[in-house]
């Protein structure tokens, strides 16, 4: 029996909808397992690489419908990489720049990267069901710009402060403890930034400063190695 959470790989039967067998050898996550009136299972599976994953866990035509024998389970863990950060407000949007780069390149299976902008409240909910999660955002380390480091962040035992829009790394995770979604290994990659706007002055940089760009190409490599250790971990 697949259970939920389970992470598979389509294979659906011939003779299925057109649409299904295009998605033959996808993988994507068991959310709900039902039964209809005449006792048949159908596995709901969410894709990995759905193009709607950004808009959230209330998605329209978030899942397909797949019978117990039509999918196999995908050993190896889930990892997320998620971008954070402003492209508006200059090196803010270090994390943004970074998930962009790493979104064509060939990763782990499991392993998915996804830009979560300013939408701090929407990756809190979505950290249910990762094994892992690298958060990727600009980060007031005490070192020149365009440094990058890994950071195990330490959440202490304060209550998340809540922000719909903004959030910083360890407000997320804090706030993902809360809702019971935080993963058991979380990381962050994190960039000194050079030039940030503040939001509250109107202004508008689009362009990330010449040693944070630098370091986007960095920070992916980095990101690239942390996540192939990360899905073989023993848990």
């Amino acid at each position: 029996m697949i259970d939920p959470g389970t992470r598979v790989r389509l294979r659906p039967k011939a003779g299925r909808d057109p649409w299904d067998v295009m998605l033959a050898g996808r993988t994507g996550l068991v959310e709900r397992v039902e039964e209809d009136m005449e006792g048949q299972v159908h596995l709901a599976v969410a894709l990995d690489d759905d193009p709607a994953g950004d808009l959230g866990p209330s998605r329209p035509g978030r899942y397909f419908f797949f019978a117990p024998d039509e999918v196999e389970p995908v050993p190896g863990k889930r990892v997320l990489v998620a971008g954070i950060g402003n492209m508006f407000l200059g090196d803010d949007g270090f994390g943004c720049a970074v998930a962009q780069m790493l979104a064509d390149t060939p990763l782990p299976d499991g392993v998915e990267v996804r830009d979560f902008g300013v939408r701090g409240l929407d990756l809190a909910y979505e950290l249910s069901g990762y094994d892992a999660v690298v958060l990727v955002d600009a980060v007031p380390l005490d070192a020149e710009p365009g440094t990058v480091a890994v950071i195990e962040p330490q959440l202490g035992d304060d209550v998340a402060d809540i922000e719909t829009h903004g959030m910083d790394p360890v407000r997320v995770l804090r706030l993902a403890r809360e809702l019971g979604s935080l993963p058991p290994r979380t990381l962050v990659v994190g960039c000194r930034p050079q030039t940030v706007a503040d939001p509250d002055s109107g202004e508008v940089l689009v362009e990330l400063s010449p040693p944070v760009q630098a370091a986007v190409e960095t920070a992916a490599s980095v990101v690239r190695t942390l996540v192939e250790g990360l899905v073989k971990e023993e848990a």
